[in-house]
């Protein structure tokens, strides 16, 4: 039996879910998710909680109840809270800002970098932190990941100084220069 799969998730009493044959939509107050579950996979709804279920014990099936029940909390979660990605900017002169409804980078390089919000991601960042923090919101899980994974990928974090984009609970593992590794010997 998948442990994950077994979970009961427990449903807000702002989220409303509609089931039409495999496809669930779930509605919330943040906005609306749909995903089109496998064949193998049944969903019951009872008051308050949903329950899938698996028709058959191959092993793809297995596979897919875990996955099938963690996408479809992450919806109930998204509609209803949202999900949030913190990104940490370490560097002189590195800063992220808005500009007119547009993130807006530097990071070292001769060009400002602007990145275009995709639909259903919104981007935050402090006033009070100089733009050294960067919040990435939205509903999906999945794309709030990618879209600031996409962020980091502009100046990943080097190792000898700790430069560059990061996640808030990322550890950069510092590494020992030139001069440092002389002066052990």
């Amino acid at each position: 039996m998948s442990r994950v799969g077994k979970k009961i998730i427990p449903v807000p009493a702002k989220v409303d879910i509609k089931v039409d044959g495999q496809t669930v939509t779930v509605k919330g107050p943040k906005g609306e998710l749909k995903h089109t579950m496998p064949d193998a996979i049944n969903l019951k709804q009872d008051n308050g909680t949903l329950e899938l279920e698996r028709v058959t014990e191959t092993r793809t099936d297995r596979a897919l109840h875990g996955l099938t029940r963690a996408l479809v909390s992450n919806m109930v979660t998204g509609v209803s809270t949202g999900f949030r990605r913190t990104l940490i900017i370490e560097g002189t002169g590195y800063t992220a800002e808005m500009r007119s409804g547009q993130l807006v980078m530097k990071l070292g390089y001769s060009h400002e970098i602007p990145v275009p919000a995709p639909e259903g991601i919104s981007f935050e960042v402090p006033a009070d932190r100089r733009g050294t923090v960067l919040h990435v919101d939205g509903i999906d899980k999945q794309v709030v990941g990618q879209v600031a994974a996409d962020i980091r990928k502009l100046r990943p974090p080097e190792p000898y100084k700790g430069k560059g984009v990061r996640y808030s609970d990322e550890v950069v593992r510092r590494k020992v220069g030139k001069a440092g590794a002389a002066k052990k010997k």
